[in-house]
């Protein structure tokens, strides 16, 4: 897990090949702007989701992880807090191949991070995370999907 401010994601390209093109986006596009749903930067290994989401509280929140796919996730409208916990820590449960990700429940983060919307969240095949944990009943985010 990573977590830092949008100004700082360019000093992360040399963990990821794709995520050149993550900055390169960022650098031509107003998130804000960007309509609800997927908008595919480079075929299916980077896209971004622009999600309106429903914020939670720490005991609705879900713990989630991924296979294929690192998470980039920068909330636009409020503040977001993120559960984490290793995913090696985590019991086996069904994995959704094609949606990838498998969800967690009954399971809490061991550290939570708050972050506002000038930061981003990077999550990894082995970071378990639980998001949308706002305060407010509404956030709008964006969520950059790169192939592992």
């Amino acid at each position: 897990m990573i977590i830092d401010t949008l100004e700082n994601l360019e000093k992360y390209v040399s963990l990821n090949p794709f995520f050149k093109e993550v900055v390169d986006f960022l650098k031509l596009n107003d998130l804000k702007s960007l309509n609800a749903g997927k908008h595919f930067i480079k075929d299916k290994d980077v896209f971004v989701n622009i999600q309106d989401a429903k914020g939670k509280t720490v005991e609705e929140a879900v713990i989630e992880y991924h296979r294929s796919y690192i998470d980039i996730q920068v909330p636009l409208t409020a503040n977001e807090t993120f559960g984490y916990i290793p995913t090696c820590e985590l019991p086996t449960v069904e994995f959704n191949e094609e949606k990838d990700i498998a969800k967690v429940l009954g399971v809490k983060g061991q550290s939570y991070v708050t972050c506002t919307p000038s930061m981003f969240a990077m999550f990894f095949p082995q970071d378990g995370h639980a998001p949308c944990i706002c305060e407010t009943a509404e956030l709008k985010k964006a969520i950059f999907k790169v192939k592992v």
